[in-house]
């Protein structure tokens, strides 16, 4: 956790400070006006006041979801640049980042399913009403139903699925048009800048919000619920660990045939800048010093694999996504079926395509998954303490498969140095985990259009 200094003033509790005490003293209150178990502080205070507060930070959070997705997505299918890069290089990285991503998903949800986080523990009464019975598609009607047949019926009800097939195809319509598209680009860019503004607006009331959720379901469930909170956690860091220990390595001895260990110990220093920055794409100049510098991958391939990485591949959040998904629908008593499994996963894949680029848009993510599933959005507050430190590894196993991709497309085109790669020595005399200001400024372009995560 960092703190601000304040001109004239003490320091400043970061958000994610401010989040913790939130989530502390809901829990602290909860419990203790479950205890006292009075009638006035029940109905005004835990069921008005705060109930008031949570559902308004609930909707707010609604509320970022279909902008926040369509101006960011639009932006990285245009930070993509030329249609023709979209060719052997551009299709090999983009079909690897989704695999991963599927691969990611796929396995937190089969762990998860195993390990059940969250079992045994029913919130079903706290959320009256939150839960819309429908009958769980078929496979063929979830993939029929992603092209939607009114883009703009599709944004008003959510159907987030339908918004992002829609908003590719625009975004590579816009591609193909070339310089006309400028100008749409550039108001793209702004309105995506905006949206970045208006969450880091509505993150700011977080602390409130959580403290309230928080304190209305410990006040009506008591202190046994903060107990699969942390199998959650356990689950959730164990899946991570696994993509990235085992996943991740596999993949790369397979397909490019060079040592893992090497890569590990090379990739050490952008994993560190990530997780101690939770930002994928502002680590984009320090993976890309590791990528090149370091494993010698050459600059034509990762100047243009590193940043497309950090915009479209997202196996953390996948899986904190996954994982989230059982945890809620253990703890609210709700069968998701092999229909809701396959619809997470649709979800996931395709969102991490659009996921801004911001602290705390993975819960905003989170928020269409779970309407998509049939699940309450309130039962977020469980996990919203705990998300930061969960956030920190995802965003370090993130910026991992970016490497672990640049590297093996660069190997498929004959682009690396493998001496450079199985040299320990290789690249260190320049680096000191600073950010060089060539690579950034190579980047600069690519990266532009996605703000800091």
């Amino acid at each position: 956790m960092t703190s601000e200094a304040i001109p004239g003033g003490g320091p400043k509790l970061s958000l994610t400070a401010r989040i913790m005490i939130g989530m502390v003293a809901g829990v602290i209150i909860g419990v203790i006006f479950n205890l006292i178990d009075a009638p006035f502080i029940n109905q005004h205070i835990v069921g008005g006041l705060f109930a008031m507060i949570g559902k308004a930070f609930v909707n707010a959070l609604k509320m970022l979801v279909v902008p926040l997705v369509v101006f960011s997505l639009i932006c990285g299918v245009l930070g993509i640049g030329d249609i023709r890069i979209l060719g052997r290089v551009g299709g090999k990285a983009f079909v690897l980042y989704m695999l991963t991503t599927a691969i990611a998903i796929a396995v937190a949800l089969i762990i998860a399913t195993i390990v059940g986080p969250g079992a045994g523990f029913s919130m079903e009464g706290i959320e009256a009403g939150s839960i819309t019975a429908a009958t769980a598609p078929t496979v063929w009607d979830v993939f029929a139903n992603i092209v939607p047949s009114n883009p703009v019926s599709a944004m008003a009800n959510g159907d987030m699925l339908q918004v992002i097939f829609y908003v590719i195809v625009v975004g590579v319509a816009a591609l193909m048009l070339g310089e006309i598209s400028k100008p749409f680009a550039l108001a793209a860019e702004y309105m995506n800048e905006l949206m970045m503004k208006v969450v880091e607006i509505v993150m700011a009331f977080a602390p409130i919000g959580v403290f309230c959720l928080i304190a209305k379901v410990f006040a009506e469930q008591g202190v046994g619920l903060f107990v699969p909170v942390l199998a959650y956690v356990a689950t959730l860091t164990g899946v991570l660990l696994l993509h990235l220990f085992v996943t991740l390595m596999v993949l790369l001895k397979v397909l490019s045939g060079l040592n893992p260990m090497t890569f590990m110990a090379k990739i050490r220093p952008a994993q560190l800048f990530a997780f101690s920055t939770a930002s994928s794409n502002a680590t984009i100049p320090v993976t890309y010093r590791c990528v090149t510098e370091r494993m010698g991958v050459d600059n034509s391939v990762a100047s243009f694999t590193v940043p497309l990485g950090a915009t479209v591949n997202m196996d953390g959040t996948a899986i904190m996504q996954g994982v989230a998904t059982v945890f809620l629908a253990n703890v609210y008593g709700v069968d998701l079926g092999i229909g809701g499994y396959l619809t997470v996963i649709a979800m996931a894949v395709l969102a991490s395509i659009g996921t801004a680029g911001v602290p705390g848009v993975g819960l905003v993510m989170l928020t269409m998954v779970l309407t998509q599933v049939g699940l309450p959005i309130e039962g977020i507050a469980l996990i919203l303490g705990v998300d930061r430190l969960m956030d920190m590894i995802r965003t370090a196993v993130n910026i991992t498969g970016d490497a672990v991709v640049s590297t093996i497309v660069a190997k498929s085109e004959g682009k690396v140095d493998v001496g450079i790669y199985n040299d320990p020595n290789a690249g260190l005399l320049e680096e000191h985990l600073g950010i060089d200001p060539h690579a950034e400024e190579v980047l600069a372009d690519a990266a532009r259009p996605h703000p800091a995560e």
